[in-house]
């Protein structure tokens, strides 16, 4: 087994180097080496959970290769394996090779064909390495070279001034988190000398921890996007379609999610876990606004996921005792809550963004779900995985989204009321944009000629659909519980409001008529409560004046004042001085005999 877990982990690895040094001029070798490497990881998960029994309390192997040894600093190269890590390895498994197969359909026109397919495997690999590191380094490594292959993906047509631009800001914001995280790391290891989880978990808790594990939950805010760090998220749609299928469905958003859970211990019991619960609850209802007046329909799922990483979050940050309804994969409510809406949303969500891609496919790129409409009797196929996947975001009983929703409000319930009020208040908000977008996008008539003579995309692109239709049906079936009857009746109340109200509003409707009606509020949400414009407005005014006073500072203060004003002060001196050496023996006597004189007139004074 040790042999599987180090195979899973580099197979990614040798199909990125394959491709970028000998397969990158042959398309169907470069596509089927990376197809290969992320199917043939899945098989031999797969077989590692069918075995799982094998081992002692469920714990798998923990390979080890030891990398860095020094005074004080011990690191290896380790795979942790437990039930956290195999089911978060079934999901970027799993997901990947569905996103992979149905990019050989929409990605089959475009010029750098095997670049992408290199860019993908370094991808996956980069996230195994975060589920799989038993250490805060091995993370952090692997948690920079997420950072990478996203910004390689998001700016994939980099001759997109958008894409490049989107590339470097979903770079540059996330280099914002992750300095907390690196802060939080140096403080663990000072505290406790090690950065492994096993010896970590061991340690008791300090008031330091706190501290730490909040600063660790910086990293999570930039990967996961959670506010203030949610902007990147929304802009990272103009990379290829695929890629925000896999970023926001299986790898870069869930990370952060998963790193919690990996090291609650950090934070349990301290006051990081409150304010972890409430950036959660704040981030899943100020996206879920936002989503409710885009009209991109990438952006409508982008912000949909922001929600819904906020409702992990949130319900992490919650904790609450372990409950035997749950997967007890941490021993931990509200973590198992978090992984089990995070499998759920990996399967629904990435059908709803390849769904997304081939309605963008058959409508010869066309993004604006104003210019679609009619969908529903030309791509039969889409349509209904579609529904499906609508259903189960929405929280619609029988679907496997209803059964972690309702995992996440219990939680919630019984830990923190204004908590589960705003979390109601996501599922009514989440139900009306959902409906908005597949009224809109897929019923009435078409809005355009794209929409008119839209085709169903071809078997490579709707086979992946039709397969994760099947988990996003049965998926919460394996955590099936019965829920509180106030829990349940809110949350079918949320649904049915939020679809009825949804309906009444863009039935047959051929533009949005909330801007009229909501007037400010409506321009608010569009605008995406003007985050990018503050931002800018403080960069422009704020930072470049900081830079401009560090500049005058250091120019005229630091390097004129201090560093040259002493340099040029000791030199003037030095000439002065300089003139009295002239090698003259008159002038030498004449400067003894006037020294001489002043000393005899300051004795006599």
């Amino acid at each position: 087994m040790e042999l599987a877990a180090w195979l899973i982990f580099l197979l990614p690895l040798i199909s990125a180097v394959t491709i970028g040094i000998g397969a990158f001029r042959s398309k169907p070798i470069s596509a089927g080496i990376s197809i290969a490497a992320v199917v043939g990881s899945f098989i031999l998960t797969f077989v590692m959970v069918a075995n799982g029994s094998e081992f002692p309390d469920g714990q798998g192997p923990s390979p080890k290769v030891s990398w860095l040894r020094l005074d004080g600093l011990s690191v290896d190269i380790g795979l942790k394996i437990d039930g956290l890590s195999k089911l978060m390895l079934c999901v970027v498994t799993g997901v990947g090779s569905l996103i992979h197969i149905f990019s050989l359909g929409y990605m089959k026109e475009d010029r750098d064909f095997s670049r992408y397919f290199a860019f993908l495997s370094l991808f996956i690999f980069s996230m195994l390495g975060i589920v799989l590191a038993d250490n805060f380094v091995m993370m952090f490594i692997f948690w920079e070279l997420v950072g990478v292959s996203s910004y390689l993906l998001i700016g994939f047509w980099f001759d997109k001034p958008s894409a490049a631009d989107a590339a470097k800001k979903a770079f540059m914001t996330n280099r914002v988190g992750d300095f907390g995280f690196l802060l939080g790391i140096l403080m663990v290891w000072a505290a406790f000398g090690s950065v492994s989880f096993d010896v970590l978990e061991k340690e008791k808790a300090t008031v330091l921890c706190g501290l730490a594990g909040f600063l660790i939950f910086c990293g999570a805010i930039g990967k996961s996007a959670q506010a203030p760090l949610h902007v990147w998220l929304p802009d990272a749609m103009e990379g290829p379609t695929p890629v925000s299928a896999l970023i926001h469905a299986a790898t870069m958003v869930a990370a952060g999610v998963y790193m919690l859970c990996r090291v609650f211990f950090l934070i349990e019991g301290t006051w990081a876990m409150e304010a972890i619960a409430w950036i959660g609850g704040i981030t899943s209802l100020m996206a879920a606004l936002m989503a409710v007046q885009q009209d991109d329909i990438k952006r409508i799922l982008a912000y949909s996921t922001l929600s819904q990483l906020g409702y992990m979050v949130m319900v992490v940050g919650l904790g609450g005792e372990t409950n035997s309804d749950y997967y007890k994969i941490t021993n931990v409510a509200g973590t198992d809550a978090a992984m089990f809406h995070l499998t759920t949303h990996a399967f629904f969500k990435a059908m709803l963004f390849l769904g997304a891609g081939s309605v963008i496919y058959a409508c010869h790129h066309e993004q604006d779900i104003w210019k679609m409409g009619g969908l529903r009797r030309r791509m039969p196929r889409t349509y209904w995985t579609f529904l499906i996947g609508t259903l189960a975001l929405c929280g619609v009983p029988l679907f496997s989204g209803f059964f972690s929703k309702e995992a996440i409000l219990t939680v919630a319930y019984k830990e923190s009321m204004p908590l589960f009020l705003i979390a109601v208040a996501v599922a009514v908000l989440t139900t009306f944009y959902m409906t908005r977008l597949f009224l809109v996008a897929f019923c009435g008539e078409p809005r355009s000629k794209h929409a008119e003579h839209a085709k169903e995309s071809p078997v490579v692109m709707t086979l992946p659909l039709l397969i994760l239709a099947v988990p996003s049906v049965v998926a919460g079936y394996f955590n099936m519980h019965a829920p509180d009857p106030l829990i349940l009746f809110a949350s079918l109340i949320a649904v049915v409001f939020g679809a009825l109200l949804a309906n009444s509003i863009y039935r047959n409707a051929t533009d949005d008529p909330l801007p009229v009606r909501l007037g400010f509020i409506a321009r608010a949400m569009k605008a995406r409560f003007w985050f990018d414009e503050i931002y800018q407005w403080f960069i422009d005014k704020v930072q470049e004046r900081l830079a401009k006073l560090a500049d005058i500072i250091d120019r005229w203060i630091i390097a004129g004042l201090l560093v040259r004003g002493a340099h040029g002060s000791t030199e003037f001196a030095g000439r002065v001085l300089r003139l009295a050496q002239t090698g003259n023996l008159q002038t030498y006597a004449f400067w003894f005999a006037a020294g001489l004189a002043a000393v005899l007139v300051f004795a006599l004074s």
